[in-house]
């Protein structure tokens, strides 16, 4: 693989620019308590200080001060026009109202660094020291002039280190809140207590409705029932093990239309239960209906989360599968149903799948969807290649675009896995069987009905397209291998911690990390 270049992340591939700070310019001000005009803000203050008596140091200490308090005081000098000593001489805060943070004027006064100011050290006084045989003799004056300036450094030390360890616990409460977002994905507070929201069904069903309604278009059920190698892998499933279903209570969870329902119940099943949080449950009603079904299949409108059924099921059939299998956190509520619903000895369709990923050297969807931004209509665009690599794509990848063999990363068994099967690190190699230029990596996901007819479908670029597609995790940077070059890396998939039906993706790969967000 030596002639394999390394793989760039996207984070090192910002256009290599130079950036010229900007020098400052000098800006005219007039005095705060006078008409003369000085060069800029510092001069500006000199002149209050060494004309006016005006020191905002000793404003700055007297009263307190804070940036929006420097704010107000330059507002109401504004307003009232007020000579220097009224400020200086006065025991209160005269500018302390809040109509005072809106500006007089546009003022190059308010643009001043306030927080930035410290205090000045005032000239040292000369005093003469005596030295004789070794010894240094201070007079009085000299002596308490020293003291007083240990005494201001001193409380100047004390002061910093107060700051600092204030600054330091504002950091450890920032840190610990965000390692609490990060860890403990959303919390929810319920009668007081903090419910971490880690899988669907910890999930409010208010803040779950988005997801719902995705599926009340008639668009997305078209595109399901159109998919044959999906319907039909159902209905072979089903049909051809009538033995298997005959006489059986089942349940078809996120039923959709009711297909699956109305297999089950052709097949023999003694009940069906259809249910759907959707408002398609409603139009299931009417297709059950139609069929006379409805004596066999009794619809039930509600989040299995939150629903209770009459009797545990022998069998749960589900048409769970997302983007990249896992996507949408469906399966969370299949586990759920397998946990709350299914009867000891009870069967789930599908039982098992897998995710596998290939190399993809497919150069002109490279060149339509990456390079497209390095010449827009004459303009470069090219910091956003990096955010459209950030979103793994969902498209169809043809097979003459595969360059190596596929390599299984993640097996699921339905029957004992747990909610964390969202959440697995492997490493993975692909073998190139061809030369090419590598352009991105491919997900997709195999399912199997493992009965005594068993069934299986794929959703790889080898096989009839799905409605499932593939998932495309792009690389902003085309790289050329060579057949018989062994292309090896780590993957990482987690549950996304602030949205728990998407998910977050890490390619490793010659040394450098690729994040995705499928969501």
């Amino acid at each position: 693989m030596s002639d394999v270049p390394d793989l760039s992340s996207d984070e090192e591939h910002f256009e290599d620019e130079e950036w010229q700070e900007m020098e400052s310019t000098n800006t005219m001000v007039t005095c705060l308590f006078c008409n003369n005009t000085l060069s800029n803000i510092e001069d500006g203050f000199s002149h209050c200080e060494s004309v006016h008596n005006f020191y905002l140091n000793n404003l700055k200490t007297k009263f307190n001060m804070d940036c929006y308090s420097y704010i107000k005081m330059i507002n109401f000098i504004k307003t009232h026009k007020p000579a220097a000593e009224v400020i200086t001489n006065s025991t209160t805060v005269l500018w302390d109202e809040e109509k005072y943070l809106k500006p007089v004027e546009n003022d190059d006064w308010l643009t001043y660094d306030f927080e930035s100011l410290t205090d000045k050290p005032s000239s040292p006084k000369t005093y003469h020291a005596n030295v004789e045989n070794g010894l240094v003799t201070l007079s009085q004056a000299h002596f308490l002039e020293l003291q007083r300036t240990i005494q201001t450094l001193t409380q100047q030390l004390n002061d910093n280190q107060t700051r600092l360890q204030l600054a330091k616990e504002d950091i450890n409460t920032m840190q610990q809140s965000m390692k609490s977002i990060v860890e403990g994905g959303n919390s929810n507070l319920n009668n007081g207590s903090s419910v971490i929201v880690n899988c669907v069904s910890s999930v409010p069903l208010e803040s779950d409705e988005g997801y719902f309604s995705t599926y009340a278009h008639f668009g997305i059920h078209y595109d399901m029932l159109s998919d044959k190698v999906r319907t039909e892998t159902y209905r072979n499933a089903i049909l051809n093990n009538k033995e298997t279903i005959k006489d059986k209570v089942i349940l078809d969870l996120g039923c959709g239309t009711g297909i699956l329902s109305m297999f089950a119940a052709t097949a023999g099943a003694k009940k069906v239960y259809a249910l759907d949080q959707s408002e398609i449950i409603y139009h299931a009603m009417d297709i059950i209906r139609e069929n006379n079904l409805h004596n066999v299949i009794k619809t039930v409108k509600g989040r299995l989360e939150d629903t209770k059924l009459d009797e545990r099921v022998d069998i749960i059939v589900s048409e769970w599968m997302g983007y990249f299998l896992l996507f949408e956190g469906m399966l969370d509520s299949v586990i759920y149903a397998r946990n709350h619903c299914l009867k000891p000895s009870g069967l789930l369709l599908p039982n098992r799948c897998n995710i596998s990923l290939v190399a993809n050297g497919d150069i002109d969807t490279h060149k339509r969807l990456i390079e497209f931004w390095s010449d827009v209509y004459g303009y470069k665009m090219n910091c956003m290649k990096s955010e459209v690599v950030r979103e793994a794509s969902i498209d169809i990848v043809g097979s003459k675009h595969v360059i190596s063999k596929p390599y299984i990363i993640k097996e699921i068994d339905i029957n004992t896995c747990n909610i964390d099967v969202m959440d697995f690190t492997s490493k993975f190699k692909l073998p190139i069987v061809r030369d090419g230029v590598l352009t991105s990596l491919v997900g997709y996901f195999d399912t199997f009905f493992d009965l005594p007819n068993s069934v299986e479908f794929s959703t790889g670029p080898h096989t009839a397209p799905t409605h499932w597609k593939q998932t495309i995790f792009y690389f902003r940077d085309c790289k050329e291998v060579k057949q018989g070059d062994v292309i090896e890396g780590t993957i990482i998939c987690n549950r996304q911690k602030t949205d728990v039906r998407a998910l977050s993706i890490q390619i490793n790969i010659f040394g450098k990390s690729h994040k995705y967000i499928l969501s």
